[in-house]
């Protein structure tokens, strides 16, 4: 039988994470049409309100009830705004391992919401679901990208030479898809409890890294 995440929302004191519903779609749409979320994902561009629907209403929910993975929508605590997107993906249910990916709204960028959603999502990971692996891929010009990995205490475990697409903009406007290296990262329970021996007295994410994504 395949193992599979509860259905549950996450807090932190800034954030809400949660089940995407119908009422995202119009500002996911939004979101996912931001050009650097278009330079370092495979989502589709134009990025159309179908693929919106199509993503918070079908392909995310089967993300965890087929097992794959579990794909928490980021809202703002006061205002209920769509933040960003945390996915946990490529779950190894034998070896209590998954792969993390997000994105962040841009007015949303520069407040540490990237680092603050994702050591939520490997808290609840570690201690409640009792894994014992979260796994980052981070194309190798993506630096802010980086930059979250580094902060919430993930080693560098080596790089994957060409094994990512990205797209880069052509003379005319367009998107072109370019390869590049990919940093593989990992975080494990003991390098999460370092970070937060490292930030016990509580973390200002914004105020402590301005430039996390």
């Amino acid at each position: 039988m395949t193992s599979i995440f509860p259905d549950i929302s996450l807090s932190t004191d800034r954030l809400v994470l949660r089940p995407f519903d119908a009422a995202d779609i119009p500002a996911l749409a939004e979101m996912m049409n931001d050009e650097l979320i278009t330079a370092w994902t495979s989502v589709p561009h134009p990025y159309t309100t179908a693929d919106a629907r199509d993503w918070a209403l079908v392909r995310a929910p089967a993300e965890r009830t087929e097992g794959r993975g579990i794909v928490f929508a980021v809202t703002e605590f006061l205002t209920h705004r769509l933040v960003g997107v945390v996915h946990l993906r490529h779950t190894d249910w034998r070896t209590l391992a998954a792969e993390v990916a997000y994105a962040v709204a841009p007015w949303a960028r520069g407040e540490g919401y990237a680092c603050e959603s994702v050591v939520a999502v490997a808290q609840w990971l570690f201690r409640d679901q009792k894994f014992e692996r979260l796994e980052l891929r981070t194309a190798a010009d993506n630096t802010a990208s980086q930059q979250v990995a580094q902060k919430v205490g993930c080693i560098s475990e080596g790089v994957l030479r060409n094994a990512c697409i990205a797209r880069s903009r052509t003379e005319d406007g367009g998107w072109t898809d370019i390869r590049t290296d990919l940093i593989v990262w990992s975080l494990l329970p003991e390098d999460l409890d370092e970070m937060e021996e490292q930030y016990s007295g509580g973390t200002d994410y914004a105020a402590a890294f301005p430039d996390w994504r």
